[in-house]
């Protein structure tokens, strides 16, 4: 490969072209950084393929765009504010969710001109980062960010996605009839939709599930789909000891970084990249960095997540309920994802009855250069 003259030191390289490390790429890119991005599929967002996803509003004060825009990166992406909607309960009773604030932004997934994952790519070749597609790192020896996507399925998102006359909105049915100790959603934006059951256990029923998803909303809101198309994807929650391989750092969802509630990762993801990117040119030590900045939030996840999977069907209404109705929604979201002293007490019982089926991450050569290490062994090709 012919060396790059205007980047004097050795390229940086990046397993995976997933936001965590696109976000790495174009951080890295920014301080000067000659940078190699290697895809394993043919494009980006390959495994998404169209899919609608919320990019979460209310864990900080500031708007998430402006956050990505202080981050240097770009927001060049459809993001539709998603303010009013409505959730139900597992007998049918209907929350209007009115919001002052947007609670979260509704982006499209995949290889499309208007989806996160092509503004992303778009402004880190811009910046002059190469993305290699169909590469699937198998060694590196130098520098160096692992962003491979989950390790494992703690939960798993089943339905289809589809064209329709819907207006756009958002619905959510919480039951766990249709998403064992998840929820239902129905997202429609600009003709298009997503319905999926989001079920954090279960796996072997997930077509009863999605069936039963289907009909509540048709008949709840009156769902229509045209020519729907399958499609299911996994999420892996887990808060590793240390998220490193070896030398390099983990980030996005190969390091387990997800809201274990709800699953709104994205942020975490585009973060943990940006953090990784700078432990790089700071010299920094990276477990430090994602300690402070990520793990107080994941762990406060952790415990909603085993309080939420306690509340079974009679207590979804009491949430809803609570929640649903509270005069500013995106600050009472806030509140529940910011540590707390009864939530650091309920920390140690949470770990307990919440466990990822994935094993802890760090491995143990102190010099391991392979790229897909889970801890149980490291495989070098």
């Amino acid at each position: 490969m012919t060396k790059n003259n205007t980047h004097p030191e050795a390229a940086v390289e990046i397993a995976g072209a997933g936001p965590a490390g696109l976000a790495a790429a174009i951080t890295l890119a920014h301080a000067g950084r000659r940078v190699i991005v290697h895809e394993a599929h043919k494009a980006v967002g390959y495994r998404f393929g169209g899919d609608f996803q919320g990019l979460e509003n209310w864990t900080t004060r500031e708007d998430v765009l402006n956050v990505l825009k202080n981050l240097g990166l770009t927001t060049d992406f459809t993001a539709v504010p998603g303010r009013n909607g409505s959730a139900f309960d597992a007998s049918g009773k209907r929350y209007e969710i009115n919001s002052d604030e947007t609670l979260f932004y509704l982006v499209e997934r995949g290889s499309g001109p208007d989806t996160l994952d092509s503004a992303l790519l778009r402004q880190a070749r811009a910046l002059g980062v190469e993305v290699h597609f169909n590469s699937r790192l198998r060694h590196m020896a130098g520098e160096g960010i692992l962003a491979a996507g989950p390790r494992a399925a703690d939960a798993i998102a089943v339905g289809y996605h589809f064209e329709t006359d819907m207006a756009d909105g958002y619905w959510v049915i919480c039951d766990n009839d249709l998403a064992p100790k998840g929820y239902a959603y129905l997202l429609v934006m600009n003709g298009k939709g997503t319905v999926k059951s989001c079920m954090f256990s279960g796996f072997k029923q997930e077509k009863l599930y999605v069936q039963r998803t289907l009909e509540a909303f048709q008949r709840l809101v009156g769902l229509t789909m045209k020519n729907p198309r399958p499609h299911g994807g996994s999420g892996n929650f887990h808060i590793p000891q240390s998220a490193r391989s070896g030398p390099h750092p983990l980030v996005g969802e190969q390091a387990g970084f997800q809201d274990t509630l709800w699953g709104f990762g994205m942020r975490l993801a585009i973060l943990s990249g940006v953090l990784a990117a700078r432990s790089l040119l700071n010299n920094e030590d990276y477990d430090v960095l994602w300690q402070r900045e990520l793990q107080p939030q994941m762990e406060t996840s952790v415990v909603n997540r085993a309080l939420f999977s306690l509340l079974g069907n009679r207590g979804y209404g009491w949430f809803l309920h609570r929640y649903i109705s509270a005069p500013n929604l995106r600050e009472a979201l806030r509140r529940q994802y910011q540590p707390s002293w009864p939530k650091r007490l309920l920390d140690p019982w949470a770990r307990y009855r919440y466990k990822s089926l994935r094993k802890d991450v760090t491995c143990d050569h102190i010099d391991c250069h392979c790229i897909w290490c889970r801890g149980e062994c490291c495989i070098h090709e």
